[in-house]
């Protein structure tokens, strides 16, 4: 018998699919291998920090029975982080960033997590606006002024935890590294917290330091300004150059990428809704973006021939109430 005993023991080990279908339209010369992290139990690429940043903390002594883990986040980690703390008997708390999908609030409710939107807590909230939106810094603020009062509490903070660009290293590079007989030239990754671009692409650069690793910004439309203050945002995607030093994560590892890629949130939304239908996978905005960034590195002359991964963060699910999937919409 094969009888798995919690939902830890499901996450990572997620496929590679070739996207043949997409790669014949578009008359690309170079493959596109994508990385589809949506089969992780909860659906998403955070699946494998939620577990390994609990289980860090648990053998650390920082997260104890009866604690309760509390966490900011655009959606994943959250959700992730509420299936862990149900199955591990915790409670959990999340503070969440307003414009996120509806799906991810109720996804979070679910497995009985409590979820707090950042503008109704005032520390954050102030800080947010008077910062035009600088995460890193309303997490600090959170941390010291809120969360450091309160007792027999986790506060997990993937933007700082080591944990998160650790478990990259020991698992998502090494999963596609073995699965492509270490065939890989480029590797594309998305930059939220810069975890899964700096924990894989270490890994792959130490296997091979000729491979490529392309990290993805979102582009200047994508982002608040004083001319379009609330654009449709790429979730959980953010900028990790042209900001000042202290509102990038620690987990990102700002040496490890050769190229930098900018995408618009309307280029993700039209290269997910078109591989939804020549490849039959139904992801995500970020995953869009990959997909996107991944096109068009494909496109380029030098590199025919090649092989491209891209990581696919999740599910489309979480967006059927946002226009992603909504063909009217371009932008």
């Amino acid at each position: 018998m094969s009888v798995k005993k919690s939902i830890g023991e499901l996450v990572g080990k997620t496929p590679l699919l070739e996207l043949v279908n997409y790669e014949k339209k578009h008359n690309l010369e170079a493959k596109i291998l994508v990385k589809l992290e949506y089969f992780n139990p909860n659906q998403s690429v955070k699946d494998r920090i939620a577990l390994a940043m609990v289980e860090d903390a648990e053998k650390k002594g920082l997260l104890k029975p009866g604690y309760t883990i509390v966490e900011t986040t655009s959606g994943n980690t959250g959700i992730g982080l509420a299936a862990v703390a149900a199955s591990k008997g915790y409670k959990f708390r999340v503070y969440i960033q307003d414009n996120v999908s509806e799906e991810r609030f109720k996804v979070i409710q679910a497995f009985g997590g409590k979820t707090i939107k950042l503008s109704e807590e005032p520390v954050v909230d102030e800080v947010l606006k008077a910062t035009n939106g600088d995460f890193v810094a309303a997490i600090a603020s959170l941390r010291e002024k809120v969360l450091s009062k309160e007792k027999d509490i986790f506060f997990v903070d993937q933007v700082s935890n080591p944990a998160n660009p650790a478990i990259h290293y020991a698992t998502t590079g090494p999963e596609i590294w073995e699965d492509t007989d270490g065939k890989v030239d480029i590797f594309v990754a998305n930059v939220g917290t810069g975890g899964t671009v700096s924990g894989a692409g270490k890994y792959l650069k130490e296997k091979n330091p000729d491979i490529k690793i392309v990290a993805i910004q979102p582009g200047p439309n994508s982002l608040p300004n004083d001319e379009n203050p609330t654009p449709e945002e790429i979730t959980g995607v953010h900028p990790f150059e042209g900001i000042p030093k202290e509102r990038i994560p620690s987990t990102m590892n700002t040496q490890i990428y050769d190229e930098k890629f900018e995408t618009e949130t309307i280029e993700a939304y039209r290269a997910a809704r078109e591989v939804a239908k020549t490849d039959g996978i139904l992801i995500g905005t970020s995953s869009g973006s990959a997909i996107h960034a991944a096109t068009e590195i494909a496109k380029r002359p030098e590199n025919k021939g090649k092989t491209i991964v891209a990581v696919l963060p999740d599910t489309g699910l979480r967006y059927l109430s946002t226009n992603l999937f909504n063909e009217e919409y371009n932008g």
